[in-house]
């Protein structure tokens, strides 16, 4: 074992690659061993996919093979319906939920009675569960403002366009608003290449609104604040108009030097939004990478890694006071590594770049703040060491 095997990308947040209790391969998103038969599901408390087998006749589910008396679960209500959600309730939670912690979030979802809006419904809650599954363990408060929250919680209105008014994606008072129709490939192709973006899909839409909802819950007001504005940029700064300049005269000149897309240049709550995309984006993946064993033993290409300075600092402190550093290092030099090697295996099959960005020092800064703030916003985390500090 390498001494990087200390560092917490050997520990993913979520087991999402697993095997079935019949040894057959299993995913996240899978509902049923096509192997074995077992019923499966994903038990967002423990982060792992089960495989389960039905006792009585009432609906409940419990671990297969079980040595010992386990939870007995039950389906989400919404696995019968469009979504086909695999999540597990405990049968404890049934009694006061229906839905499972993903589902509960949702406000209003797309009318059903139009036949097209169940299978876009479908694919945004694929992104949905992955968003959430994360948000969950990586120790972030995630509860329904419908239900659970009232004042904090978080809420997801997903809409179709109805003529003439478009749905426009996007975060107010803790309610994200999607626009399912964007679940379409080909209406959203056109509005990535209208907006000349490298990079759009509903993960990354979701991630992104995500973002803004954990700036306003967590970071407004706290200690993180003004260090936010020392690095992002003052959030005060007119928000209407400045999206009015970016759409009409395009990103900022430096972009590329200081963000980690364009769009993050328009203000600084999307340079923020963005960022924790991004960092949302490497730590699924990362997982991802652990869990089919690709990991840094075996895909060393990064010939010149990212060093001690990308890092972010409080003013004043001192690298010895940063703790974790190297673990984040190593988490991100492994990504840099990995996503080149992702890349070579997209345009081998003729698709785009799997991730078109290049990433600058400063972009990397803001991710290490990212890193450190979900670090001491959360009460679960792989990212570093329990004993280490921020």
């Amino acid at each position: 074992m390498s001494p990087q095997a200390e560092h917490w990308h050997w520990r993913p947040l979520i087991h999402r690659i697993g095997k079935c209790n019949c040894g057959y391969p299993i995913f996240f998103r899978n509902y049923l061993c096509l192997h074995c038969g077992l019923a499966l599901g994903y038990e967002p408390e423990r982060a792992t996919m089960l495989s389960l087998e039905q006792v009585g006749d009432e609906g409940n589910l419990v671990i297969a093979g079980a040595a010992a008396a386990s939870d007995i679960y039950r389906r989400c209500a919404n696995f019968d319906l469009a979504p086909q959600c695999n999540w597990l309730i405990t049968v404890a939670d049934s009694a006061h939920h229906a839905l499972c912690r993903c589902c509960r979030l949702n406000r209003m979802i797309p009318d059903q009675s139009i036949d097209a809006n169940a299978a876009l419904w479908h694919k945004v809650e694929l992104a949905k569960r992955r968003l959430v599954s994360s948000l969950i363990a990586l120790g972030l408060p995630v509860a329904s403002r419908l239900d659970e929250d009232p004042q904090q919680g978080m809420a997801f209105d997903l809409l179709a366009d109805v003529e003439p008014v478009p749905i426009a994606n996007g975060h107010l008072d803790g309610i994200i608003t999607v626009n399912v129709n964007e679940a379409d490939d080909v209406a959203r192709e056109a509005i990535r290449t209208a907006l000349h973006e490298p990079y759009r899909t509903l993960l990354g839409h979701v991630r992104h609104e995500s973002g803004h909802y954990y700036w306003t819950r967590l970071l407004m007001g706290s200690k993180w604040h003004e260090p936010f504005r020392a690095l992002f940029g003052d959030e005060r700064e007119d928000y209407a108009a400045a999206l009015k300049q970016y759409y009409a005269d395009g990103p900022a000149p430096d972009w590329d030097d200081t963000s980690v897309s364009a769009y993050a240049s328009a203000h600084p709550w999307e340079d923020w939004a963005e960022t924790w995309a991004h960092y949302m984006h490497m730590v699924d993946t990362m997982d991802t990478a652990m869990g089919s064993g690709m990991h840094n033993e075996n895909v060393e290409l990064l010939k010149d890694p990212f060093q001690k300075e990308v890092l972010y600092r409080f003013e004043g402190e001192l690298d010895t006071e940063i703790a974790g550093t190297d673990a984040f290092l190593d988490f991100f030099n492994a990504w840099a590594g990995l996503t080149s090697v992702l890349n070579e295996f997209s345009l081998g099959m003729g698709l785009p770049d799997f991730y078109p960005f290049v990433l600058s020092k400063r972009s990397i800064t803001k991710l290490h703040f990212v890193h450190r703030f979900i670090q001491a916003s959360g009460v679960a985390s792989n990212v570093q060491p329990k004993e280490a500090a921020l």
